[in-house]
C-alpha cells in the first residue's frame, strides 16, 4: 500500500510595517463616463437662456435680434395664417427628394468603386474632381441644363449629399482588414455572402458618418437654393423677410432649419447605435 503525501504551500503577502494595511492602487478612469440623458439639448438650451436673459436686460437691439418670445409669437402668426406649414412642407419635399437620390448614388458608387479595381479607376477620380469643385458654383450651369424650376434644386442637393456618403463609405470599404477577405476565401464564401457578412458590417461605421454629413448638407444647400426663383419654402420666406427688414421672420426660418438638422442628426445617431450595438466604443 502506497501512501501519498501532499504538501501545501502557503503564500504570504509581502511584509508591511506594523499596523498598516497594504495600499491598493485605484484604477484611473479614462473613459468619458456614462452618457447623460438629453445631453445634446444642454448646449442649445444654454444659448436660448443667454439670448432670453440678454433680451430681457435690454442688451440686444430688438430690430436686429428680437427676443425669443417675439420670434415665437411671429412663428405662431405665420403658422395660423397658413404660410409656415406650406413653406415647411415644400422644403421637406425638396430636401427629401434630393437626399434620397444622393443616398442611392453615393452608396452604389462607393460599392462599385470599393469592391472593384476597374470601378475605382473609373469612379474615384471623377468623384474627387467633383468634390474639388464648389457645389454651389454649379448652380448657373445646372440652371442652363435643367431650367430654373425644381429639378436643378433637387440635383444640387443630391450632389451635396452623395459626396460625403461616397467618401466615407469608400474609405470604410478600403479599410476592411485583408485577413477577413482571406478568411472568406478559405471558407469558400460566395460573392453575395461575402458582401453581406463581411463588407456591409465593415462599411457601416463609415456609412453612418457620411449619412450624418449628408443629412446636414441637404439642409445647408436648401437654404441657398430656395432663394433662387422660388415661390415657396423656408429659404424663400427668409429672402422675402430680408427685403422687408423682418428679422423675426428670418430667425423663425433659421430656428426651423436648426431644429430639422438637430432632429435628423439625432435620428441617424439613434439608428447607428441600434445597428452597431455590437461595437464597444467610447460613445456607447
Amino acid at each position: 500500500m502506497t501512501t501519498v503525501t501532499t504538501t501545501t504551500t502557503t503564500t504570504t503577502a509581502p511584509a508591511t510595517a506594523a499596523g498598516q494595511l497594504p495600499r491598493v492602487r485605484r484604477r484611473r478612469r479614462l473613459s468619458p463616463g456614462r452618457r447623460l440623458p438629453a445631453a445634446r439639448l444642454a448646449g442649445p438650451l444654454a444659448v436660448l437662456t443667454l439670448w432670453a436673459a440678454a433680451s430681457a436686460a435690454g442688451s440686444l437691439d430688438p430690430a436686429a435680434i428680437p427676443a425669443p418670445w417675439t420670434v415665437l409669437r411671429t412663428a405662431g402668426h405665420l403658422w395660423t395664417d397658413g404660410t409656415l406649414p406650406t413653406d415647411v412642407l415644400t422644403s421637406l419635399e425638396r430636401a427629401g427628394y434630393g437626399f434620397a437620390i444622393g443616398l442611392t448614388a453615393g452608396v452604389l458608387l462607393a460599392l462599385a468603386s470599393g469592391l472593384s479595381r476597374t470601378g475605382e479607376a473609373l469612379i474615384d477620380g471623377t468623384v474627387q474632381l467633383n468634390r474639388a469643385i464648389p457645389t454651389l458654383g454649379l448652380i448657373p450651369l445646372f440652371i442652363l441644363w435643367l431650367g430654373i424650376g425644381e429639378t436643378f434644386k433637387i440635383a444640387i442637393i443630391a450632389i451635396v449629399v452623395y459626396i460625403p456618403l461616397y467618401l466615407n463609405t469608400h474609405a470604410a470599404l478600403s479599410g476592411i482588414d485583408s485577413r477577413f477577405v482571406e478568411l472568406a476565401e478559405v471558407q469558400g464564401l460566395s460573392r453575395f455572402t461575402f458582401i453581406r457578412q463581411v463588407v456591409i458590417p465593415g462599411a457601416l461605421p463609415g456609412f453612418f458618418v457620411g449619412l450624418r454629413l449628408g443629412v446636414t448638407g441637404s439642409w445647408l444647400g436648401l437654404v441657398v437654393l430656395e432663394q433662387i426663383n422660388a415661390t415657396s419654402g423656408l429659404g424663400y420666406l427668409m429672402f422675402q423677410a430680408q427685403n422687408y427688414g423682418q428679422s423675426d421672420v428670418i430667425l423663425v426660418g433659421l430656428l426651423i432649419y436648426g431644429v430639422f438638422g438637430l432632429v435628423s442628426d439625432s435620428v441617424v445617431r439613434l439608428i447607428e447605435r441600434r445597428v452597431l450595438a455590437w461595437r464597444r466604443t467610447l460613445s456607447n
